[in-house]
């Protein structure tokens, strides 16, 4: 009896640590995506301001072209470099962050659906069957073969359509997020 006691309680503890691993999982994966999300808005706003810094390098050498300072043209020009070298590296890390972001929001989506079975979505109110798992009561061992291709089609619709809704939300976010950083006045 002790035995059956301890095999319980620690049936019961190891279910719940996965369910405690499950949630930390996805808080993880929530939390970096606020914090890519972070990291883009930074990225922009430092690709914004090495763009402001290379017209106002572009209107004093233009200046200093007019003035006939070549000490100052030289100056003016390494300047230029520099700045192009830093809009180079803030758009790459911008890209970056873009890419982690979407992995995150992959990941996410995965630790959610660990969680929940398909099948377990397909029914309707209660524990009534529906669908495929109805015909699959119904008749048996009969026909498994076709209900099963059936239900393959079925998930793999569902992960397509599923795919298409993701990357119109990702491309509004990243419009959103990149459109602040397209603006150069």
């Amino acid at each position: 009896m002790k035995v059956l006691k301890v095999v319980a309680i620690g049936g019961t503890l190891v279910a719940l640590s996965f369910g405690g691993a499950w949630a930390q999982d996805v808080r993880r994966d929530v939390q970096d995506i606020r914090e890519d999300r972070q990291d883009i808005r930074k990225d922009a706003k430092d690709l914004n301001q090495d763009r402001r810094d290379l017209r106002q390098d572009y209107r004093e050498l233009s200046r200093d072209r007019r003035a006939g300072d070549k000490d100052a043209v030289a100056r003016d020009l390494k300047d230029i470099r520099q700045d192009r070298q830093d809009i180079r590296k803030d758009a790459k890390d911008l890209n970056q962050d873009r890419r982690d972001l979407r992995q995150d929001r992959r990941d996410l989506a995965k630790d959610r659906d660990i969680k929940r079975d398909p099948r377990d979505l397909r029914k309707g109110k209660g524990d009534k069957a529906t669908g495929l798992d109805r015909a699959d009561q119904a008749a048996g061992e009969h026909g498994a073969q076709g209900r099963e291709m059936a239900r393959e089609k079925q998930d793999r619709k569902r992960d397509i359509g599923q795919d298409r809704r993701d990357l119109r939300q990702d491309r509004r976010e990243l419009y959103q997020d990149a459109r602040p950083a397209t603006r150069t006045r």
